[in-house]
Formats: C-alpha cells, structure tokens, sequence
C-alpha cells in the first residue's frame, strides 16, 4: 500500500474510552508511547499482584506433597488451566498445556507422538514466523526425510488458497501449519475454510494453528476453529508475565494424546523395570518443575482481557485505531512512506502495521522515534526472514503494534513523527 500524496482525514473518534480506564494499571507506560507489543506486551498491576502474592504466600510446587501451600498452588495452577482453556473456547475437547512459549508449543506438537516416517509432508506459508518454520519442520525436513511445501501469498498478502489447495491434492500432507495473523503484516488466514474445506477434503491432514499473534487481539474459539492444535505465546503477548508461560491446546480428536509426548511429561508410577503410567491431562506434557506463579499470572492476565474489558471491544478499539494509523496518517503523507497491509480490514488484525521511510534504515528510523518522540517501536525482519526476501525488504521494516491501552493521541503522535522523519530524509 503505497502512500498516495494526499493526506486523508482521520476516521472519526468513537465514544469507547476504555484506554484512558486501563492505563492506570500499567505504570510502566509512563511517559513513553508504547508501540512493540506484537513482541512483548506489559502487565496489568493485577498480573504482578498475582505474582507477587504467589511469592509472598504460597510459593510451592504443583501436584507434590499434602501441606497447605502446595495445595493452594495446586488448585491455582490448576484453576488457571481452566481460565485458558475457557479463553480459547478449549473446555469442551483436547488439552490446554502451559509450555515455555508459542515455539515451544509447536515443538510439543512436531516432536510428539505424530510419527512421521520419510515421504510424509508438511505443508506451511511464507508468512510465517521463524517459530513455526525452522525448528519444528525444516529439521524434521532435514533429520527424518519429512518434506516441507511452504505455500505463497497473493497481491494483498493474503495466503493463496489456490496453491495450498494444490499442495494437499499432491498427497502425502500429514500436517498443514499456519499462522492465524501475521506478525509483520497483520492479514489473518482462513483457518476455517482450510480446515473444513481443504483439510478435510484432501486425505484429513492435521491442521496447526500458531494463535500468538491473534489472541490477543480478537476473541479465538479453538472449537470455531476447527483445528486440531492451537499454540500460543500465552504470556509476554497478551498482558501475561515472561517466560514459561506459552500455550497450546492441544488435539481435539484424540490422536497426538493417544500416543504422548516424547519429550517426557509427568507421570502416575514407574516400575523398577522400566514401565510407566503418564499422567492425564495437561500434567501429561508439563515435565518437572513449571513456572507455576506464571501460570497462575497467566489465568489473571486472561481475566483481565476477557472479564475486565472484553475481547470483543479490544478488538473493535484495535481496528478503529489501525484505519487511522493507515488510511488516516501514514498512507497521507506527503509520498516516501510504504505501508505493508493488506487492503481488506475485515482479513486483518488490528495492532499490526508495518511500514517503511525511504532513504531511511528501518532501524534508524527506529531508533529516532525513541529518542526524539520516546516512541517505542520493533525494526528489522520480525523473525520473518523469508517473508521479507518475498517482498524484497532486505532490511526489513518498522513495525508498529497497538494493545488495548493504546490511545489515538498515541497513533496520532506517531504519524506525525513519521511525516517529520519522512521530510527530513
């Protein structure tokens, strides 16, 4: 989308002024405009109260002993099991698992109990991010003789549909893994039409669904889905603590749990000959020791998105806020600015914009927003190398992403900030 030279107005501003309710909660933003949460997101003060009363309290390990703190730690991490797996509409079938991150969980499901022999077919886009691309697939590709197709994108960034279709008609597709929205270009993929209209149709192929991008931003029911795994960065992205606090659920048929992780999980008892019985439930796949005070975080973090405000509004404040960041400011300046989105706003996310300055590096541009408008954004290939060959932006972009406390008057600055930048190239 190539800005055209004349300035646009603003959409107009809508009455929801949730914003300016939740900022109080995130001390953090001070007097910094943050735009990076597409790579990490703050916590809320009920997130860090969490935490900080899981070590004040009853800091203790899960599903070990019978004294008072481990059982408050248990029936916590457990009941934040619950939260999750409400969150992504996963109470009815499969299994919520807390892992280390998005790219964890991916490799829960690559390394798990699938099988794969040589001649089996992966089947992902060139939109994804490096996650979901080099260490599940291409090593499978290079270690156990698992081919990889990866699937292209159309004129607007959207996933061409045509060419998976192609692919799974070629047979063999074991899996097909695909990002629900994009983190560099923010276009949302079809997961129901490929799982009911492609996946079903062409041999039953699995279907991965990497959610880290969109469940934070629009509500996510893995059962509306279709899909049979759902992995996501369940903490740093969506108001969550760091570290230890991804997710997935997974399979809702039955298959992946039936033959289990090989990567260990937790276990009911063990022979001295060798035998053992797994665990059921999500303790099947969370080995040793987990972040359990992080867990328990991530339960209020979820609270916090669906009960305190409601994905529903975020998402429509998210959109509301990406038209006037694209059709209102950075598509109206006055020519040298690029902006990659897709045209169509109902197959995109609101949060995500990317966009690039001529004469200038995406990293520069970067850091001149920090340092002369306390503007923090992300520059550079997003973990998204092969997709930035595709569009020819070897130095990758700058990248702008909003969460519910984001303001117009935040987007606003923004823009012009970047009109400033653009002039003075």
């Amino acid at each position: 989308m190539k800005s055209t030279g004349t300035r646009e107005p603003a959409p107009p501003a809508e009455t929801e002024s949730f914003p300016d309710g939740i900022r109080k909660d995130f001390p953090i933003l001070g007097d910094i405009v943050y735009l990076d949460n597409a790579a990490t997101s703050f916590s809320p003060e009920p997130v860090v109260e969490a935490l900080v009363e899981f070590e004040h309290r009853y800091r203790a390990n899960v599903g070990r002993g019978v004294h008072r703190l481990t059982r408050i730690a248990t029936q916590r991490y457990w009941h934040a099991h619950e939260k999750v797996a409400r969150f992504i509409g996963g109470e009815a079938g499969g299994v919520t698992v807390f892992t280390k991150n998005a790219t964890d969980a991916i490799n829960v499901v690559a390394q798990g109990g699938l099988s794969w022999k040589p001649g089996d077919r992966v089947a992902t886009t060139i939109l994804e991010h490096h996650s979901n691309l080099l260490p599940p697939w291409r090593a499978l590709a290079k270690q156990g003789g698992v081919a990889l197709d990866v699937v292209g994108i159309d004129a607007d960034y959207a996933l061409d549909l045509a060419a998976l279709e192609e692919t799974l008609a070629g047979g063999g597709v074991r899996l097909v893994a695909v990002t629900h929205a994009s983190n560099v270009l923010g276009v949302t993929t079809p997961v129901n039409e490929i799982a009911g209209g492609l996946c079903r149709e062409h041999g039953g192929a699995l279907l991965l669904v990497d959610g880290a991008q969109s469940l934070p931003h629009m509500p996510v029911n893995v059962a509306e889905l279709g899909c049979d795994f759902l992995c996501f960065a369940g903490g740093h992205k969506m108001f969550g603590p760091m570290g230890g606090t991804g997710g997935g659920s997974l399979d809702a048929r039955g298959a992946h749990r039936a033959a289990g992780p090989r990567r260990g999980g937790m276990v009911t008892s063990v022979t001295a000959e060798g035998g053992h019985v797994p665990a059921e439930g999500y303790q099947r796949y969370e080995a040793g020791t987990p972040n359990v005070g992080g867990g328990i975080a991530l339960g209020v973090a979820v609270d916090y998105l669906s009960g305190g405000i409601g994905m529903e509004k975020i998402h429509r404040h998210e959109e509301r806020l990406t038209a006037r960041l694209i059709a209102g400011g950075l598509s109206g300046i006055d020519g040298g600015v690029t902006v990659y989105a897709g045209r169509k706003p109902g197959a995109r996310i609101g949060g995500v914009v990317s966009f690039t300055i001529d004469g200038v590096h995406p990293q520069e541009a970067a850091q001149m927003l920090d340092e002369d408008a306390d503007i923090l954004v992300r520059s550079g290939h997003h973990c998204c190398q092969p997709l930035m060959e595709h569009l020819n932006l070897p130095e990758g972009t700058v990248r702008a992403s909003l969460a519910a406390f984001t303001t117009e008057q935040e987007i606003d600055l923004l823009v012009a900030a970047v009109d400033e930048i653009s002039r003075g190239r």
